[in-house]
């Protein structure tokens, strides 16, 4: 919801699709610059999928599992992978003339691969076991690394980032945040705190400026609000 009023708030026009409609502000639903789409989107088709795609400069994925037993133990286990693949598949299945932006909410809980992260013994012993006993970290996992290893960093038709906040907060102001190419503090023994609203605000600075896009294109940024830092 940030990222859509971020967004909307750059007179940016909207595409969304969401479960349920009838939980978004009535602002949303009256907005001239706002198209809502109510579906499930691993249950549409890929037809659907391609046309709901085809002119959008960007794509974002903030999907995640809901914090119940069904949402973390139930099916699809693979939400976050499986909606990268197909809206990527479906990016591609359009051949835009430029490269359409993809951006994958992601977490500082999963390392980029493409870097030589340092993670101490005792955080990737305790990952170990996180992946063993929630299944969403490894769906998160999955999901950048099909960016990192399917997509790439020279594809035709699509371009990526993937935003890693540290712990999520809710706070009504965007404030001053910092980025930083990989974590600088254990997501398991020394997290930081991200406000939704900045991450926010940081993906539509990605969609919106193509000089932010350039720095962190084929990256997976790490954000924390600087607060949380000092």
């Amino acid at each position: 919801m940030q990222l859509v009023e971020q967004l909307l708030s750059r007179g940016q026009d909207v595409k969304v699709i969401v479960r349920s409609p009838d939980k978004l502000p009535d602002s949303w639903k009256s907005n001239k610059h706002l198209f809502i789409i109510s579906a499930s989107v691993l249950e549409l088709s890929d037809k659907e999928m391609v046309e709901h795609v085809n002119g959008c400069h960007s794509v974002v994925s903030c999907l995640g599992h809901n914090i119940s037993l069904k949402g973390i133990y139930g099916k699809p286990r693979r939400l976050v992978t499986e909606a990268t693949r197909r809206l990527t598949d479906s990016i591609r299945a359009n051949k835009p003339e430029e490269p359409v932006k993809y951006i994958l909410m992601n977490t500082t809980g999963n390392s980029n691969r493409d870097l030589n992260e340092s993670i101490s013994f005792g955080q990737r012993f305790m990952f170990g076991l996180i992946r063993l006993l929630l299944p969403p970290q490894v769906d998160n996992e999955k999901a950048a690394d099909y960016l990192r290893t399917r997509i790439g960093q020279g594809d035709q038709f699509v371009e990526w980032v993937a935003v890693r906040p540290d712990g999520l907060i809710n706070e009504e102001e965007v404030s001053k945040y910092k980025l930083y190419p990989s974590p600088i503090r254990s997501a398991i023994f020394n997290p930081g705190k991200t406000s939704r609203i900045n991450v926010g605000h940081f993906m539509a600075e990605l969609i919106s400026k193509d000089d932010v896009w350039k720095r962190w294109k084929g990256q997976m940024p790490v954000i924390y609000n600087e607060t949380s830092l000092q």
